[in-house]
């Protein structure tokens, strides 16, 4: 998954702090992210995974640290329209689906790119077909979201999200919602897209997955980057017994993606 060409950070977390009320969230988070790396943050719940994306998408605002998204001070951003404008290069897909029910699917995928990017409506459809055809769903193209299993609305969000073209795509557990049927199908779309280079943040739960796909593995508890290094060495050679701990609580669940299927 490495590329070796990609040696120029697109974002930067720097002594990131946040505090909702008393609590605290992040408490001094220092992250890199190279051009076309796939990045994986695991951790308990609660440990301030889903929170780094969303500052990085400027969902939310730290109070001090700096991040930079691709040369834009993402922190500093204080107009709806710069955040507008930053979310046009950083896709997020959550854990929710969020599609429009009475949109159809190809409606969906169509919205953002003619209403936000003026895109003309023929060009949106026909990149909107083929990435419909990248996630398995051209034959769905008509079908409105009621009509879907859950896995299949996912990966529309998916495509919706690949329909803006980002530099960057964030992953909020986007299989936490799911069956496990449908997981697999999930995980493949996305193994398929990192294979062809796009720079993506996964929040996961999915270890042995986060094992094959990621380039880098970060570890979150109580807010701070207790570690990170390659997959092997969070997965099979951390000398952090809290790491080790939780690893092998998880590692033995569903994740696992080979041609297709989820194992």
């Amino acid at each position: 998954m490495t590329n070796p060409s990609a040696d120029t950070a697109i974002v930067k977390l720097e002594d990131v702090h946040l505090s909702f009320g008393q609590t605290q969230v992040l408490k001094g988070i220092d992250l890199t992210i190279n051009k076309g790396d796939a990045v994986s943050i695991i951790g308990p719940s609660g440990s301030g995974k889903s929170t780094i994306l969303r500052c990085i998408n400027a969902l939310v605002q730290p109070q001090s640290g700096r991040i930079t998204v691709d040369g834009t001070r993402v922190d500093q951003l204080t107009k709806e329209s710069e955040r507008i404008a930053l979310r046009k290069r950083v896709g997020i897909v959550f854990q929710q689906y969020n599609l429009f029910p009475h949109l159809t699917v190809l409606d969906n995928i169509v919205l953002a790119p003619t209403r936000i990017l003026g895109v003309d409506r023929r060009e949106a459809e026909k990149l909107a077909r083929e990435l419909l055809e990248k996630v398995r769903l051209s034959e769905k193209a008509d079908a409105y979201p009621g009509q879907l299993s859950g896995g299949q609305q996912q990966r529309v969000a998916i495509a919706r999200a690949l329909a803006m073209k980002p530099e960057l795509v964030l992953f909020d557990e986007v299989t936490s919602a799911l069956d496990p049927e449908t997981v697999g199908e999930v995980l493949w779309v996305i193994r398929d897209l990192i294979r062809d280079g796009m720079t993506s943040i996964l929040v996961t739960h999915e270890m042995r997955f986060a094992e094959e796909i990621s380039d880098t593995v970060v570890f979150t508890e109580n807010g701070r980057i207790v570690d990170h290094g390659s997959p092997e060495q969070i997965f099979h050679n951390s000398d952090n017994p809290r790491i080790r701990q939780f690893v092998g609580g998880l590692s033995g669940g569903r994740g696992a993606v080979r041609d297709g299927e989820g194992i």
